[in-house]
Parts: structure tokens; C-alpha cells; sequence
């Protein structure tokens, strides 16, 4: 017997007739004589709505109310999917966040998991019964409900498997896995058995929405092996048809590159004229990070006299005008020139093969170059190389790369 947790994203649960679907693979699940846990996020389009209805009355409301109102989808899809298995003579009951407890930090919106006391749900699922958690929701120590942020539920889910002791994760979502690249940019692109936590973590960073990145790294630190699948097909979990994130040591076959990604939502930002002096750097990182601006790729050019440089970086699109804000702030940088482009792509390409094998940049630079796309930012790790290109070359780079690191389908 095996303890499983299953969670089942907002598309898996859109509606009464696939909550009952995803009622029938848990129902599956118990008859195989595991025991399960379920996370659910809140049907789809519901937590849009309450968000709406928040907005409605006031731009600027109080964030634990907000929590308040936005968790309580995944309640809703809770008791459902509770009832949907009792309609299958499967003993369940529905468990909301501050019922467990999942302690969290107090930044509503954006609250971390801090402890989960799994001790009295433990008690319930070694009695054979069934545990159906509302995701995306924690409680504080100030016994207030607070959200996990978007995408919450697969951390919610994660956290519980690690609390449990759980076997495996199984993540339930409209896509049967996790693919070398998109496949409605590349149709010869290929479902992946087996990817690294290492890899698995780049990719959701760079672009790739299957998994939430807390959620990714989460498994990482605590060993829990995770596996995407669809909802929409007939098998479950247990028969493994999914895309498994497990230990690198777990993986026979490690290809150079496993996975290409983009990101459409970046900005880029370039300082001319940088005086080239020690703790320059520190004076323009240092209120970008106090504005809450998310810096990604840096780029600083070699200055021939000495004295000025340019430097480049990127910052999700939404937060171009406050880094430039931020920057401007600087009485020490007034007179610095600012370039900015939101018509910018980062393309990556990602692979635990490359730590030990040569040539792998050289490779993405030559299929880039041989296509007429020119290269406007660099960097990388022991596995990800990343660029910034313009946006209008997504698809032609993405096809390029995918075919170039021999990733299309026979």
C-alpha cells in the first residue's frame, strides 16, 4: 500500500462532470489499495471572477479580506469533489486549509508554507478514508486565512506529500506531460519520461507553465518524486503515463539538451554611459530590489578608457516602468542614459547532458545565426544557456534550437 497525493488543477476540475472524472481516477487510486490525498485548485475561471469582485468594490483593498474571498473557490471544489466520491461509495471528507493546519507566513497574496501539522489527517487516511484539501490556502499565526500566490496548489500540494511521507505527487493538469519544447510551435515535439528536479526547475523559471517553480524546487529539496499528467486521458497516476521530475541519479538516458523555453514577458533596460567605479552596481541594483523589481540576465560591457560602461539587464515586462523609476530615483546616475525594449524574447535552452559535454553554446549560437536572428543578451549555468532576442524570431529560434539539439520526434 502506498500513500499518493493527487491534485487536480482548475481545467481538471472545470466543472460538476469533471469533477467527477477526477473522482473516478481517484476512485481508481483506492481500489489499487493506495491511500489518497487530494489538493484541489477552484474551478476553472472562479478565482478570475472573485478577484473581479474585489476589484469591483475597491482597488485597494485589504489584503486578508481579499484572501478571504479569493480562497474560498478551492472550498467550493472541495466539498464537491467530497461529494462526487461519496456518490462512488468511497469514504472522503474535505479539508480546508486552517482545518489541518498549514501554518503560513502573513504576506497575504503571497504567503509561504512554514509547518503543516499532518498529524490528525494521517489519522484519517490510514483509516481508509479519503482527504480532500482546498489548495492555494494556508492559515497564519494570526489565524487568518492567506493565499499561496497564483499556481498555489501545486505548493500546497508538494508541502502535504513531504508532511504525509507520500510515495509520489501526481499533478493532474490538461496536458499529458512535460515536452521538449511547445507543441503549438513545434509539432514534432515529445513527451518527456523522465526529467531531472534540476532541469524541471529551469524550465518552469524560464517560461514552461506546467509547474509552479516554488512547487518544483519544493520537491527538489524534499526528494518527492512529482509527475504531470492529463486529467483528460484514461489512466492514472500509478501507471506512470505522465512525465515523472525526479533525481538525476534516477534517469539512465541524459541528453544534452532535454527542453527549449521562452519567455514573452520580458523587458529590456540599457544604461549608457555608467560611470565604471567600484559599488556602481550596488547603487543601481540596490533600489531595484527596494522597488520589488525582479532583475533577471545583467550584461555589463568592458569600458576601453576605463572610466564608462554600459550596462544591460532584463525585468518582467509589467515592471519596465518602475525599473526605470527606480533608476532615474538615483541622483548619482542623472546623468545616465536610459534605453529600454519591450520588444525583446528570452530563448533557453536547458540539459543536465551539458555539464559534461562541449560545444553546446556554440550549437545554439550557430542555429541562431544561421536563421538571421541576431543575439542581444547572454547567460548562463552548468545547465541553461539563455539569450534575448526580438520577439518577432520566437517561433523561428524556438523551431531552429529544437531541431539544431536533435529534439523533434523520428
Amino acid at each position: 500500500m502506498a500513500l499518493i497525493v493527487l491534485k487536480f488543477g482548475g481545467t481538471s476540475v472545470g466543472d460538476t462532470c469533471r469533477i467527477e472524472r477526477a473522482a473516478g481516477k481517484i476512485a481508481q487510486e483506492v481500489k489499487r489499495g493506495n491511500q489518497v490525498a487530494v489538493i484541489v485548485s477552484a474551478m476553472s475561471g472562479v478565482t478570475n471572477q472573485l478577484v473581479e469582485y474585489c476589484n469591483d468594490i475597491s482597488s485597494t483593498h485589504d489584503a486578508r479580506e481579499y484572501d478571504a474571498v479569493v480562497s474560498s473557490g478551492e472550498q467550493v471544489t472541495a466539498g464537491l469533489m467530497a461529494i462526487a466520491l461519496q456518490k462512488l461509495d468511497i469514504d472522503a471528507r474535505s479539508w480546508l486549509g486552517w482545518q489541518v493546519p498549514i501554518l503560513c507566513s502573513d504576506v497575504h497574496g503571497k504567503a509561504r508554507i512554514e509547518d503543516i501539522d499532518s498529524s490528525k489527517m494521517l489519522e484519517h487516511l490510514q483509516g481508509g478514508q479519503v482527504a480532500v484539501l482546498a489548495g492555494f490556502q494556508g492559515v497564519t499565526a494570526n489565524n487568518r486565512i492567506a493565499t499561496l500566490g497564483r499556481g498555489g496548489s501545486d505548493t500546497t500540494a508538494v508541502a502535504l506529500a513531504a508532511a504525509l511521507g507520500a510515495e509520489r505527487c501526481d499533478i493532474y493538469t490538461d496536458v499529458d506531460g512535460v515536452y521538449t519544447t511547445d507543441p503549438r510551435i513545434v509539432k514534432s515535439a515529445q513527451k518527456i519520461d523522465k526529467i531531472s528536479y534540476e532541469e524541471m526547475l529551469e524550465l518552469a523559471s524560464l517560461g514552461t507553465k506546467v509547474l509552479q517553480t516554488r512547487s518544483v524546487e519544493m520537491a527538489y529539496k524534499r526528494d518527492i518524486p512529482l509527475q504531470v499528467l492529463s486529467s483528460f486521458e484514461d489512466t492514472i497516476g500509478s501507471d506512470l503515463p505522465g512525465t515523472l521530475v525526479t533525481r538525476e541519479e534516477d534517469i539512465m538516458e541524459k541528453h544534452v539538451v532535454n527542453g527549449v523555453a521562452y519567455e514573452k514577458n520580458t523587458a529590456k533596460v540599457t544604461l549608457l554611459d555608467v560611470p565604471d567605479i567600484p559599488g556602481v552596481a550596488a547603487e543601481i541594483f540596490g533600489p531595484l530590489t527596494g522597488g520589488n523589481v525582479n532583475v533577471d540576465m545583467i550584461v555589463q560591457n568592458v569600458a576601453p578608457d576605463g572610466k564608462m560602461t554600459d550596462m544591460t539587464f532584463t525585468v518582467p515586462e509589467e515592471e519596465l516602468d518602475m525599473a526605470i523609476e527606480c533608476v532615474k530615483k538615483n541622483t548619482k546616475l542623472k546623468d545616465v542614459e536610459i534605453l529600454s525594449d519591450k520588444n525583446v524574447v528570452k530563448i533557453s535552452v536547458v540539459g543536465i547532458g551539458m555539464v559534461s559535454h562541449t560545444g553546446v553554446a556554440q550549437t545554439m549560437f550557430k542555429a541562431l545565426a544561421d536563421k538571421g536572428i541576431n543575439i542581444q543578451v547572454i547567460a548562463t549555468s552548468e545547465i541553461k544557456i539563455s539569450v534575448i532576442i526580438e520577439k518577432e524570431y520566437l517561433e523561428l529560434a524556438v523551431r531552429a534550437l529544437h531541431t539544431a539539439y536533435g529534439l523533434d520526434a523520428v
